[in-house]
């Protein structure tokens, strides 16, 4: 049985293994393709049941992966964590309480909290009032030093023209509200109404978007990235471009700092419930982080991995793939609190390196050959990103073999269900029945999880196209028409 696919040795036994029947592309995905203008060496195929490879073609090319890059994390992270591993945020502590007065310095602790947000941080600070604490003498330190380096947004290139785009928010370890304003935007006659969510310290929104005739589903046509004007304590999100006329739209932005984010909502909840703040609230250096010997004070938790993992796969969210795989660099797994960090690396190491690391030495204690594999930030959102097909499907055995195989399979999107499958395969045999992850970058796209076949055995499918031509649906397509050649087959037509 071919249980380990991707040792130099093995690849080579499993080509030879395949035959040439099993490289030659079903007639109907050939003639897609060649329809599309796509090249068959711009694609790569594995097909398996159980140990038996049905179909490959090219499953050895190091290929860009897209999103399907999320599966190699969230099973990595899965197994390495546990189900139950949870994020932790916390508030510390060594000042002495006097009389309602807090008489040092607070630190907000992160700790890859995936659920961190506004509410969270209100019931965390209720906490502190009752406590009896009303008033902070010192400052409130955020402490991001979890990830290093701390704030990885303030370094990183913006990956493409829409940085303000809820998909390209980068994580740091104290992140809030996914760093997000909740915007709604109601035009009638020639008012504009808007309206900025979370209440923050000194921010507003302004309009200077121009009012015309066009339809309400076509506003993003004349959109323009919002622009922030600070003018002395305070900050103005400026909106600009066009907007339909009597149309209503919400959208999420990422506009704002996220140490202007995180101190205006801290300023205002803390003052919504009665407290106040003697100090300033600032930035952790690397040798201020949280002490060692800081009291708890209170505390907020993510919901299991298990359950995070549900929103990583299904809605392909980006920003929770990267914390995922930072926190495979940072943390690890305590039956108490959910996580703890790990002992710090003398070497100072960064954690996308660790976490490589990390990544890499699952995939070697499962067999998994890491030639051709380039890790950037395990979500797939990435212009270096590569796996070959076969180091994926031979992820996706290791999944059904784990422990945690059905919290796996319960994070894939369904076809014609939920998540990014949601309007895919509705008249296939596959519909309600695979489970797929899905990928999409300009230029790719992939797809990677399980398909019953006819007779209801499972199958591994992995397919990524690499070519430029899969623009305007036309990769979807060619990935669609596979998986519903794989469901329409039994072991009559399959080799």
């Amino acid at each position: 049985m071919i249980r380990r696919l991707l040792s130099p040795t093995l690849l080579a036994g499993l080509l030879a293994a395949a035959g040439a029947a099993h490289a030659i592309l079903p007639e109907p995905i050939a003639q897609m393709l060649q329809a599309a203008n796509i090249p068959q060496d711009a694609v790569g195929v594995v097909v398996l049941r159980g140990p038996r490879t049905l179909l490959w073609h090219g499953g050895e090319r190091s290929m860009q992966p897209a999103s399907t890059m999320k599966v190699l994390t969230t099973m990595a992270a899965l197994e390495q964590l546990g189900p139950v591993f949870r994020g932790r945020t916390e508030l510390r502590s060594e000042a002495e309480l006097v009389k309602g007065v807090l008489q040092g310095d607070l630190y907000l602790r992160g700790g890859a909290d995936s659920d961190f947000n506004e509410d969270a941080l209100y019931h965390m600070l209720q906490a502190l009032r009752n406590q009896g604490i009303r008033k902070i003498k010192g400052d409130i330190v955020l402490d991001r030093q979890l990830f290093q380096p701390a704030r990885l947004d303030a370094e990183l290139p913006a990956f493409d023209e829409y940085p303000y785009a809820y998909y390209n928010v980068v994580p740091d370890a104290l992140l809030v509200n996914t760093n997000l304003l909740k915007l709604d935007m109601e035009a009638s006659g020639n008012s504009m109404k808007l309206v900025l969510m979370p209440e923050l310290d000194k921010v507003s929104v302004a309009s200077e978007l121009k009012l015309i005739d066009a339809p309400c589903a076509n506003w993003e046509a004349g959109w323009k990235a919002p622009e922030v004007e600070r003018h002395g304590g305070k900050l103005k999100v400026v909106l600009r471009g066009t907007f339909p006329k009597d149309c209503s739209k919400s959208t999420s932005i990422n506009v704002l700092d996220r140490h202007d984010y995180l101190e205006r909502l801290l300023r205002t909840t803390w003052r919504r419930l009665g407290g106040s703040l003697g100090g300033e609230v600032r930035e952790a250096g690397a040798d201020q982080a949280t002490p060692a010997g800081a009291r708890l004070l209170s505390a907020h938790q993510s919901r299991t991995l298990a359950e995070v993992l549900r929103d990583t796969n299904k809605q392909s969210d980006n920003t929770l793939a990267h914390t995922l795989f930072l926190s495979l660099g940072s943390l690890e797994a305590d039956a108490a609190l959910g996580s703890k960090p790990l002992p710090p690396e003398p070497s100072g190491q960064t954690t996308a390196a660790r976490a490589n690391l990390a990544v890499r030495n699952w995939m070697s204690e499962r067999g998994i050959d890491q030639q051709g594999l380039v890790l950037e930030n395990g979500s797939g959102l990435s212009r270096v990103e590569r796996i070959r097909p076969a180091q994926l499907a031979a992820v996706l055995q290791a999944a059904q073999r784990s422990l945690w195989a059905p919290e796996f399979a319960a994070s894939l999107p369904i076809a014609a269900l939920d998540g990014t499958m949601r309007k895919r395969l509705k008249d296939s045999p596959a519909a309600l029945r695979a489970r797929l992850k899905t990928g999409s970058l300009s230029g790719v796209a992939a797809l990677a999880g399980f398909v019953p076949d006819a007779a209801n055995q499972q199958c591994v499918v992995v397919a990524m196209i690499n070519d430029a031509h899969t623009a305007n649906g036309a990769g979807r397509a060619v990935l669609d028409a596979l998986v519903d050649w794989v469901a329409r087959s039994d072991a009559n037509t399959l080799p």
